[in-house]
Order: structure tokens, then C-alpha cells, then sequence
């Protein structure tokens, strides 16, 4: 991910994000910490202009964005996205999560840094829980991903307390 590839901000008590590029784990960290500290903010936005793929970590996250959005009364929309990116989200079963819609969506700044190999670990592991949540259908899908994922953070975790 370069600098400028994800852009988070607020406006008024809107989050806004950008996502420019494949929308990968690399996105998912900020995403995640921004979806998990959200403190009364009525809408997330999310401008998919200038994105082109999505891989299912990063789906997985909006997602679990969505799900937490609407426990807390949050609007979850998603701004100038594909039709074949709409279809990614629709071939897991996780469209209907979210609103979608066309126009101009304000700019926030750049997200930069590498998360810690733990909380990137973590975050693949919820997110793909989270999509077999929202579709049990893809749990064959994703069933070796969370496996391996959640082998992965016990190992980290591990690792660090030595």
C-alpha cells in the first residue's frame, strides 16, 4: 500500500475513507481500528472510486464495519464502487450490508505505516469470521484461511511472550 492509497477522515460526524488500488489486509488494519473505536459518528462512507479489486480480508472487514455500524444505529455506506467490485460483495453474500451510492465524497488524510504481523493476523482472522457470519455459506470458502490465520496469532502471540 503507498501512502496515499487509503485516506481516512471526518466530516462532521462522518467518517470518510478512500480507497484508491486493490483494497487488500493492508487496508484492513486502519479500517478495523477505525470500525472498532467508532465514538457515536452517525455514518461511515467509503469512496470505491478509484479502487479496483478487493481481496476477501478487506471485504471481510467492511463487513464486520457494517455489522458493528448497524448494532450502533451507524449508516454504512459505499460510495461510486464498481459493478464488479458490487459483485465481489455480492458473490459473498455481504451486499446487502451496506448502501451503495454515486457522488463526491470529501477526502480525508493518508493512512501510512505497517501494522504489527500480529494485528495483521488478527485482523484476517476476523474478517473471515466475520463473512462467514454474515453468509455461512462461505464457510468452505474460508474454513483453511481462519484456521490458518488463527494458528498464526496463538504462534505470534506465543512468539512474544518468550
Amino acid at each position: 500500500m503507498n501512502a496515499q492509497d487509503l485516506k481516512i477522515g471526518e466530516v462532521g460526524d462522518v467518517y470518510v475513507i478512500t480507497a484508491v488500488g486493490r483494497a487488500n489486509f493492508e487496508y484492513a488494519v486502519p479500517i478495523r481500528e477505525l470500525v472498532n473505536s467508532n465514538d457515536g459518528h452517525k455514518t461511515i462512507r467509503l469512496d470505491l472510486k478509484e479502487c479496483t479489486a478487493m481481496d476477501s480480508t478487506f471485504m471481510g472487514v467492511l463487513s464486520m464495519g457494517a455489522l458493528k455500524a448497524a448494532d450502533n444505529g451507524t449508516a454504512f455506506e459505499i460510495y461510486n464502487a464498481s459493478e464488479a467490485l458490487k459483485r465481489n460483495l455480492s458473490d459473498l453474500g455481504v451486499d446487502e450490508l451496506f448502501t451503495f451510492s454515486e457522488g463526491v465524497v470529501a477526502e480525508g488524510k493518508a493512512v501510512s505505516g505497517k501494522a504489527d504481523m500480529l494485528t495483521m493476523a488478527e485482523t484476517v482472522e476476523e474478517a473471515h469470521r466475520k463473512l462467514v457470519e454474515a453468509d455461512s455459506s462461505n464457510a468452505e470458502r474460508f474454513n483453511d484461511v481462519i484456521t490458518y490465520a488463527a494458528a498464526d496469532v496463538e504462534r505470534l502471540k506465543n512468539s512474544d511472550n518468550k
